[in-house]
C-alpha cells in the first residue's frame, strides 16, 4: 500500500495540483487584502462608512452580517475576473494542437478494409 501511495504522491497531476493549491491560497490572501484594504475604503467613500465588514442590520436578537457577505462577493468577483484573464493569457501563448491535416484519400485503415472486401468478392465468385 505504501508503494501505491508514493505512486499516487509522485505523478505529475498530484503535484501540480499540490503546487496550484498553494499559490491559490495565496493569491486569495492578496485578493483580500487588496479588498478589505483598498476597495472597500473606496465602496465606503461613497456609501458614507469605511468598513463594509460593519454593515449589519437586526431583526429581534439576530444580527445578518452582510457587510461581511459583501466582501466575500467582492473577493470571489476580483479572484474570478484575474483567474479569467490568466486563462485567457495562457491560451493565448500556449501553442495550439495543430489539428491534423485533412487528407483527400481514403486513410491506410479504409484501403486495407477496400483491400479485404475486393478479395472476398474474389473469392465468392
Amino acid at each position: 500500500m505504501l508503494k501505491e501511495f508514493k505512486e499516487f504522491i509522485a505523478r505529475g497531476n498530484v503535484m501540480d495540483l499540490a503546487v496550484g493549491v498553494i499559490i491559490g491560497a495565496a493569491f486569495t490572501a492578496i485578493v483580500k487584502s487588496l479588498v478589505s484594504d483598498l476597495i472597500n475604503p473606496l465602496i465606503g467613500i461613497f456609501l458614507g462608512k469605511i468598513d463594509l465588514s460593519n454593515l449589519v442590520f437586526s431583526i429581534g436578537s439576530a444580527h445578518f452580517r452582510y457587510g461581511s457577505f459583501l466582501n466575500e462577493v467582492i473577493n470571489f468577483l476580483i479572484i474570478a475576473f484575474v483567474v479569467f484573464l490568466m486563462v485567457k493569457g495562457i491560451n493565448k501563448v500556449m501553442p495550439k494542437k495543430k489539428e491534423e491535416a485533412v487528407k483527400e484519400g481514403p486513410s491506410k485503415e479504409e484501403e486495407y478494409l477496400g483491400q479485404i472486401v475486393k478479395l472476398l468478392k474474389k473469392q465468392d465468385k
